[in-house]
């Protein structure tokens, strides 16, 4: 007879579905979970679900002990359900309790949605950057108290949604960055408390946001749509059982709004003495939407409000404020002044040595001559009774704020920072002895927060762009910093939006310029570059290695495979001219070089000095030349890496046979890139740093060249006096490459160099994020670029995987499998860090006391760890575990 299992008095926790959702989450018809097994049960051997759909208890299930995500397991849901669901598991030391119950709500469905697409009429188009806001609103009556209320509503444009005046929920900038043409996220508000017996009145106000607005450097306009349009169901549970839904149609009227001019990146400014003009009805279904879908991501909100460290007077009517931190976000204002003043704020990222705003490092340079001049400006205008002003049409990247009032003094103690993206969950952290790297930290992680405003962006000010070789660089920092698994799989869906037929996949997304459909675009002409265009390969990998997700990589596949094999097929096909040159024939190897299209290159490398001091900028100086460069070395590296990652996914999937055909292809590519850019002795055909930090990274190099290759390193680190000259696609990984291969000591150097270019010369100029230009600010005090760019902050990662010496094992995905290996740098005496894996908190402290390092290690169940220790023994924990062990440091 089976005995029964023993009850351990614990519970799992962090019960998760995988959708977004504001006060409460909100999913698809079948989503799926996830859970943290309690460490008392030991090695889980299984889990049982239940959940309860309206109340209604439906069969319990049993589910495998190694999905680290589940599906849901019952008959699909249907809209606007509300579940509660629970689980316990089965351990090797028994089972657990119940955990507390979860919920989620369903959201309306595709299918099920009934209102009309209604759009604002718009007087004579004012342009881009200068189109007013419009409020949409309908009044309807309720005959009795409300016991539930629901607002289901999304937007072809920004908008917010009010009932009775109380704005629905804390999301921020609605319905989000996406490929307008092809998905649109829908929002869920409980707006139950605002609605009352009687007569009520719901509003929604809309601009143009990411659909219409001004988007990249050079301010163009977004190309999805020229008309703005909203879709809203409100649906009413009374108390006396009855059901009503409010839904967008002819009934609702359109009125110009005190928000005269709205656009994303040039700013917004509101009059509150303009007097509303007539209301017209709407124009009904002047639109067809795409599908309407919920986001897997978490939603933008403002995480943090900040007064100023400083505000110095410049003028007698300016003011500039310090808030201490570069970050993305706006500044309201409480203290508006008499009625009819006007306030004046101007954003940005540097001041001058006259202590006035300074965004001129932030002008667009045209081909043709000419600048786009930076500007982040909201004004207002005081009625003398609106007490605050918060331009939520609108979002700015900045440190400091130039506030601009004449006749009326200006309160400081009412001027605060609204620091605003996506609400992220933290999962890892870093600390050790030197305040230095700390710094270094918080800046990179700042940096990256200050990105992530609903999609990855390279800058929040100049540009504002998702590029895909930004987030391809820094993915696998994200994810030891922030759970960015829903944030992610979001983007990853415009990406695969926007690629194009031929399958390259474009350099940002979502891609407002839709190259897709204009391939005449010069811009067209320079997509499908290496390193940009393979984020679509490396980030779903990452993701699937960081959070044991399959999905996310069936959901990229053909995305993958017809960028992978449009990459080989230009391999095949074009070939650059110096190899033309050299045989009118391609010589056999050649079909597997990719350096025959455009690729960004390097990027960002230090820059060289001219004679007389100034900064080369080869790409302004010489552009034909920078355009025509062979940059087939660093193309057929990336294609080798995607190449073999492609087959690694299709191994994960099943797939055995593009496995072994991918993994063929692959040896080819590496093989040819030896073949024409490697030299016997080690060398490779370009020499550079980093051209030698990817050919290690990606282990291109043959194991008995690559100390002879690392050595080479070596030595140009030194020919360059002890300074890296890597870019935006090799900095991430020239430290742990340093280390892995022998040169720890040269990679703690080169972290510890004060002197440009270096990392912690950005920290010593008081950077709060991480810069663009590896001179940002110049030894003159002068400004470069943009000042948030968080590529090279990718540096971080070593912190992490070194300086503590907590890294996932090759093979491992969730983190099952890790290893934990201090490098410690010279003068640091402790470093500690955290990581919550899938399966729980993963922990690492060192400390050296009188020569012997201490170390604490954490291992959460499910996972196992093998430690690493200076004296060179080796050791294998099994979660769940802490352990603490002493090991001699070798001198």
């Amino acid at each position: 007879m089976t005995q029964p299992m023993t009850v351990v008095p614990t519970a799992p926790t962090r019960l998760r579905t995988d959708g977004g959702g504001d006060a409460f989450p909100v999913t698809g018809a079948a989503p799926r979970f996830s859970w943290w097994p309690p460490a008392e049960v030991g090695r889980v051997l299984g889990a049982e679900l239940e959940a309860r759909v309206e109340g209604r208890a439906l069969q319990p299930v049993a589910v495998d002990a190694g999905q680290q995500f589940v599906a849901w397991p019952w008959p699909e849901l249907r809209s606007r359900q509300r579940v509660e669901w629970r689980v316990r598991v089965a351990g090797e030391r028994g089972r657990s309790e119940w955990s507390a119950w979860a919920s989620f709500e369903v959201g309306l469905l595709e299918g099920d949605w009934e209102a009309r697409w209604i759009s604002p009429h718009e007087a004579e188009d004012a342009g881009h950057g200068n189109r007013p806001a419009h409020r949409l609103s309908v009044t309807f009556d309720v005959g009795d108290d409300v016991a539930r209320a629901r607002l289901y509503s999304t937007a072809l444009g920004l908008y917010e949604a009010f009932v009775n005046g109380s704005r629905a929920g804390t999301a921020e900038l609605l319905p989000g960055s996406t490929s307008y043409a092809e998905t649109l996220y829908a929002q869920a508000f409980d707006v139950t408390g605002a609605v009352r017996a009687g007569s009520n009145r719901l509003e929604l106000l809309l601009s143009d946001g990411w659909y219409r607005g001004q988007v990249g450097a050079f301010r163009i306009p977004s190309g999805w749509g020229d008309t703005l349009a909203a879709r809203v169901e409100l649906h009413l549970e009374l108390a006396d059982g009855s059901r009503r839904v409010v839904r967008s149609d002819g009934n609702w009227t359109s009125a110009p709004s005190q928000i005269v001019r709205a656009d994303l990146m040039a700013g917004q400014s509101t009059d509150f003495t303009a007097v509303p003009g007539p209301a017209a009805p709407v124009v009904v279904d002047a639109v067809r939407g795409p599908r309407i879908d919920w986001s897997p991501a978490p939603p933008v909100r403002v995480v943090e409000t900040r007064r100023p460290v400083s505000v110095r007077r410049v003028s007698e009517t300016v003011v500039v404020a310090d808030f201490g931190q570069n970050a993305s976000g706006w500044v309201r204002l409480s203290d508006l002044g008499p009625a009819g003043t006007r306030t004046v704020i101007d954003h940005g990222e540097f001041v001058g040595p006259d202590g006035d705003l300074d965004t001129r490092h932030l002008d667009s340079t045209h081909r043709e001559g000419g600048r786009t001049e930076f500007v982040q400006r909201d004004e207002v205008v005081s009625d003398g009774v609106a007490t605050v002003f918060e331009p939520r049409h609108t979002v700015h990247g900045f440190q400091y704020a130039r506030l601009e009032r004449h006749g009326a003094p200006l309160d400081p103690a009412a001027v605060e920072m609204r620091i605003v993206h996506t609400d992220l969950r933290p999962t890892g952290t870093f600390a050790c002895s030197d305040p230095d790297l700390n710094r270094l930290h918080e800046i990179a992680d700042w940096s990256f927060r200050g990105n992530a405003v609903d999609v990855p962006t390279d800058c929040p000010t100049r540009e504002r762009l998702a590029w895909t070789g930004d987030y391809q660089v820094f993915a696998p920092v994200a994810t030891r910093l922030y759970d960015v698994l829903g944030f992610s799989r979001k983007w990853l869906r415009s990406v695969r939006d926007d690629q194009l037929d031929d399958g390259r996949i474009p350099n940002f997304a979502p891609d407002g310029r839709r190259i897709k459909h204009n391939l005449d675009d010069q811009l067209a002409m320079m997509t499908g570059s290496a390193g940009w265009g393979d984020a679509i390969v490396a980030v779903p990998w990452e993701l699937h290695r960081s959070y044991g997700d399959t999905e996310v990589l069936s959901e990229n596949w053909n995305a993958m495979v017809r960028w992978v094999e449009w990459a080989l097929g230009n391999a095949r096909t074009a070939r650059h001219h110096s190899r033309v040159e050299r045989s009118p024939e391609p010589l056999p190897h050649e079909q597997y070089l990719w350096d025959g299209s455009f690729h960004w290159g390097e990027w960002t490398e230090p820059r060289a000095r001219a004679a007389d001091g100034s900064r080369i900028d080869p790409v302004q100086d010489n552009p034909m030349a920078w355009f025509m460069a062979d940059k087939g070395e660093i193309g057929t590296a990336y294609l080798y890496r995607s190449t073999l990652t492609l087959a690694r996914v299709a191994g994960v999937l099943g797939r055995t046979d593009d496995a072994a055909r991918y993994a063929q292809v692959a040896e080819h590519v590496r093989d040819a890139w030896r073949t024409e850019f490697l030299r016997a002795d080690g060398r490779t055909a370009a020499d550079t740093q980093a051209n030698y930090v990817r050919a290690l990274a990606f282990d291109l190099i043959p194991e008995p060249l690559r100390a002879a290759a690392a050595d080479r390193l070596v030595q140009l680190i030194r020919e360059a006096d002890t300074h890296l000259s890597t870019g935006f696609l090799a900095t991430g990984e020239l430290l742990p490459v340093l280390a892995d291969t022998g040169h720890a000591d040269v990679a703690h150097q080169l972290l510890f160099r004060r002197t440009p270019p270096s990392w912690l010369y950005m920290v010593d100029k008081g950077a709060t994020t991480i810069w663009e230009d590896w001179e940002g600010i110049d030894e003159n005090g002068e400004a470069h670029e943009s000042l948030n760019h968080y590529s090279k902050g990718a540096v971080v990662r070593f912190l992490h995987t070194h300086t503590v010496g907590l890294r996932q094992d090759a093979g491992s995905v969730a983190w099952r499998a890790f290893t934990v290996a201090p490098v410690p740098p010279p003068a640091v005496d402790w470093a500690e860090g955290t990581h919550e894996s899938p399966s729980g908190t993963i922990r690492v402290r060192w400390e050296i006391v009188d020569g012997v390092l201490e170390l604490s290690v954490t291992v959460p169940t499910g996972s196992s760890a093998t430690l690493r220790l200076p004296d060179g023994t080796t050791e294998v924990v099994e979660g769940p575990a802490r352990v603490d062990r002493r090991s001699a440091i070798s001198a």
